[in-house]
């Protein structure tokens, strides 16, 4: 009964150890997308890459953002290691802005929250933009 016993514990113990090694890792190709600077109303899609650097099958369990404006996308099949995942993210260019936003990926992964951001600024081209140098000054009108 003690040799049972003995051989069930280590066996156990085995298992365990050998479910530690088991992780996904995920690894992006970049953590910020610049827009640079896009005109209203312009296509506001983009996309994050990344890869499941690990030895078990990631799961992206939920993709979020710091605000309404941004739409992320994602697949929810497990993405299995070696292979390779996207995440879409598509901001209202409807709204004359800059953008800094943050996307948060919640993920079984080693590292299992990730922040990911996208900054830009959206103009609107019939507007006069301040910035424009101005070709007369108000006193020479």
């Amino acid at each position: 009964m003690k040799k049972l016993a003995t051989i069930l514990f280590i066996g156990l113990i085995s298992l365990s150890v050998n479910a530690q090694y088991k992780v996904a890792k995920i690894k992006f190709k970049s953590d910020t997308i610049d827009y640079g600077t896009v005109e209203k109303g312009a296509n506001g899609v983009r996309v994050f890459d990344f890869t499941n650097t690990g030895n078990a099958p990631l799961i992206v369990s939920k993709v979020s953002s710091s605000c309404g404006c941004t739409v992320p996308k994602w697949s929810k099949e497990p993405i299995m290691p070696g292979k390779n995942g996207q995440i879409e993210v598509k901001y209202d260019t409807n709204r004359v802005n800059p953008i800094r936003k943050t996307i948060t990926v919640i993920s079984n992964a080693d590292t299992p929250t990730i922040a990911l951001k996208i900054k830009g600024l959206v103009v609107d081209p019939s507007k006069n933009n301040v910035l424009e140098k101005k070709t007369k000054s108000i006193v020479e009108q």
